[in-house]
């Protein structure tokens, strides 16, 4: 009876900070994906500028950790530069959607050079432009190889919510740290309903990266 007491106050706390976690989530999701394809379209640039640039971002972003890059979002980025973000909100979903849209950007990438070479010789043959190439014939096909792990990352992205509360925002970890510091005995039922909301929250989208799978499998044209 004990345990479910403390369940039963420490749910509706946690309740709270579903709402800073799903937008920080789906804003990042948005961002997130739209930098990729960007990224992974201007890696394939035929401008070398383009390309150099676009690399740098991505290199930088994978090759350094999420939360110092939460951390300069935040702090660094006001001091150093006068560049007032705006709110914790907008240096999370920035922090996080850059960074996993530098990692996506190389599923864009690679996805769109898999396409089998006989299908650009087909289209060229057809006498397409580029962009017709791209937009009817290679994109389509690539965009059903990125769909799997494009799924992943949308449950990756969901658990990296979590260190929003490094900075402030009251999403569900920064109320489950409250309720921790002021009763250290209730930690692990805490700890344990933090972990039932993020995985409940994970299940649309691991019910999503499923059917990504699913759609993946029905195979690409081939040469």
């Amino acid at each position: 009876m004990i345990i479910i007491d403390a369940i039963a106050d420490i749910f509706p706390v946690l309740l709270k900070g579903v709402e800073i976690t799903v937008k920080v989530l789906l804003a990042s999701i948005v961002l997130g994906y739209l930098m990729a394809f960007i990224a992974g379209f201007c890696k394939l640039s035929r401008n070398v500028i383009i390309r150099k640039v676009t690399s740098f971002y991505v290199e930088v972003f994978r090759g350094t950790s999420l939360i110092v890059q939460l951390f300069w979002f935040y702090y660094a980025l006001p001091i150093l530069f006068g560049w007032e973000i705006g709110s914790s909100f907008w240096a999370g979903v920035f922090a996080i959607a850059l960074n996993y849209g530098a990692y996506m950007s190389e599923i864009v990438r690679t996805s769109i050079l898999s396409v089998a070479e006989g299908q650009y010789e087909a289209s060229t043959a057809l006498n397409m432009s580029r962009f017709q190439r791209m937009r009817l014939i290679i994109f389509p096909q690539a965009v059903r190889m990125m769909l799997p792990e494009f799924g992943n990352y949308l449950i990756l992205m969901l658990k990296s919510t979590s260190l929003v509360s490094l900075i402030g925002m009251t999403d569900i970890l920064y109320y489950g740290d409250i309720l921790r510091s002021s009763n250290l005995d209730q930690a692990p039922t805490v700890y344990f309903l933090v972990l039932v909301f993020y995985f409940i929250l994970a299940l649309p989208f691991i019910w999503l990266t499923k059917k990504m799978e699913a759609a993946s499998k029905k195979g690409v044209a081939s040469s």
